[in-house]
């Protein structure tokens, strides 16, 4: 061609030039649908990343803060009423009592209520020889606690100390119940016990009781608690409010 260019080839290589030029262009960019496919892509591969795996030390929470507690199937009334009947045995007046007690109280049971008096009769009689009052706030009425209050400052004035060691309750028996017009239920209970008990002076020296001897003694408590409205049948506690000494 003697060195020059010949113009077809000179045309053929312009278009090709431009339609490379195009091509490019073209996939150099992305469409709008390209473009939010790409996005929705980069998002899940975030998502995947973010998102903890499995494992044992991941705590679900709880649906709702508080879950209701179980309802317990209380006792029905016929059968605590039997019980009373079995209990009281043909002492009616006692029956009447404590069956008094069950119509405004439905949970009462009066099997519940010894076991309760005799946890009750230990705590107090070694709270007395202790000298613990704050105890003894818990269980008694306010004119046994003056009572008892000031047995236990003479008692401490004069310097004297009581060892005492309870043995256990032999018998413990419902004499009494009974409901005053107030709402106020109360129960006598006669204790037989077994105590080793003796009171030493400032010295040291027994001055009463023996501390090598088991002692019988019987109490006669009653105890009193507040049925006559559903607020104060929520307080389960009943209080000594009397002491009287056996026939």
């Amino acid at each position: 061609m003697n060195g020059e260019i010949n113009l077809l080839t000179l045309l053929s290589l312009i278009v090709a030039v431009i339609a490379i030029v195009k091509l490019r262009g073209v996939l150099g960019r992305k469409t709008g649908d390209e473009e939010a496919r790409v996005d929705q892509r980069r998002r899940e591969a975030l998502q995947k990343t973010a998102a903890p795996a499995p494992s044992d030390k991941v705590v679900a929470l709880p649906r709702r803060e508080r879950e209701p507690e179980p309802v317990e199937s209380a006792v029905s009334v016929a059968e605590v009423e039997e019980r009373i009947k079995s209990f009281a045995g043909p002492d009616t007046a006692l029956a009447n009592g404590l069956t008094a007690i069950l119509k405004l109280d439905p949970k009462f049971d009066p099997e519940q209520f010894l076991r309760g008096a005799k946890a009750a009769y230990e705590m107090i009689v070694t709270a007395i020889a202790e000298g613990n009052r704050r105890l003894l706030r818990d269980l008694l009425s306010a004119d046994v606690l003056d009572s008892f209050g000031r047995a236990i400052g003479e008692r401490e004035q004069r310097g004297h100390v009581i060892d005492q060691s309870f043995v256990g309750i032999n018998k413990a028996d419902m004499l009494e119940a009974e409901v005053s017009p107030k709402g106020m239920a109360s129960i006598t209970v006669r204790f037989v016990s077994q105590l080793i008990s003796a009171t030493r002076d400032k010295s040291g020296a027994v001055i009463e009781g023996d501390e090598q001897r088991i002692k019988d003694v019987t109490d006669i408590w009653t105890f009193s608690r507040d049925v006559s409205t559903r607020d104060a049948r929520r307080n389960l506690n009943w209080k000594l409010v009397g002491t009287q000494a056996p026939n």
